[in-house]
């Protein structure tokens, strides 16, 4: 018999990749703010609508998905993202306890202040400085509180099927010969793909809890934009520029962090799964895109 997956957050860029993951071993219930392409209305802020889900469909699993990502919107709508980033994940813990369903949580690099100088561990202190962070924050620490089957993934720049900054970069390479891009934050560009891979390979342990979730490697995004148009053999010109400069240039932007590598410690040190390197994973995922 297959087990039933709840996805909520379907139609975003990981919803679509733990989708794939899971063909053809798995009976979905795909939920988003939105309906279409077979996905079902749900906010699973809303506890009611929530309890009655889960009554009908009864899900084994369920893969939280579904965020409020904006950071700069954030910043703008605190209140609006701690029911997305918050209460909507409380909601699911305290559901997929009642009902027994192992719950996977996605959170953030965004908990932490960005300004530490060595990769950070799942047992470093969170920091959150944005409202984004701070919400995701919440989040985590809700379903710590409310349920005792779950798995807490933090990533960080990911990229997948939707609009992401792989997809930014090769279209401003299509109208301009030149680009600027901050080249003074750090992390690891991550592959919804990757990131689905890491979920369905912990899902069906009891190896419960914490864990960083990024590709090997890090670099900037500079860099990173380098990369890309690289291995398409686009000769767009990069112009690395600083925070303070891009600010200076986009001044509605949020702060980012400058330091965002996280170190995938507790899967290493628990299993033998290792995400793939940066480059390798951007590699697929352009291929893909062809």
């Amino acid at each position: 018999m297959k087990k039933k997956i709840l996805i909520t957050g379907a139609l975003g860029q990981l919803g679509r990749a733990v989708k794939k993951e899971y063909e053809g071993e798995a009976d979905f219930v795909l939920t988003d703010m939105v309906e279409g392409e077979g996905v079902r209305l749900l906010d699973i802020s809303d506890m009611e609508k929530l309890n009655r889900a889960f009554d009908e469909e009864g899900p084994d699993i369920v893969i939280n998905c579904a965020a409020f990502t904006n950071v700069d919107g954030c910043e703008k709508e605190e209140d609006k993202a701690f029911v997305a980033n918050a209460i909507g994940p409380r909601n699911l813990a305290i559901m997929s306890e009642k009902y027994g369903a192992k719950l996977v949580h996605i959170s953030t690099d965004y908990v932490f202040n960005g300004n530490a100088d060595h990769p950070l561990i799942e047992t470093d202190k969170p920091d959150p400085v944005s409202a984004y962070g701070r919400t995701k924050l919440a989040g985590e620490q809700f379903v710590e509180w409310f349920s005792t089957r779950f798995f807490i993934l933090r990533t960080a720049w990911l990229y997948g099927e939707g609009k992401n900054f792989v997809r930014t970069m090769l279209s401003l390479s299509e109208t301009h010969d030149e680009v600027s891009v901050v080249s003074d934050q750090l992390g690891t560009p991550t592959s919804a793909t990757e990131l689905a891979r890491m979920i369905h390979f912990l899902e069906p342990t009891e190896n419960y809890g914490l864990f960083h979730a990024t590709c090997e490697g890090d670099t900037n995004w500079a860099d990173f934009t380098e990369e890309i148009f690289a291995q398409k053999g686009i000769k767009t010109r990069v112009n690395h520029v600083t925070s303070e400069e891009y600010k200076r240039m986009n001044p509605a932007s949020a702060d980012r962090p400058h330091y965002s590598i996280l170190e995938d410690r507790m899967i290493k040190l628990t299993s033998d799964f290792r995400m793939k390197d940066w480059k390798e994973a951007l590699k697929d995922y352009l291929g893909r895109e062809d």
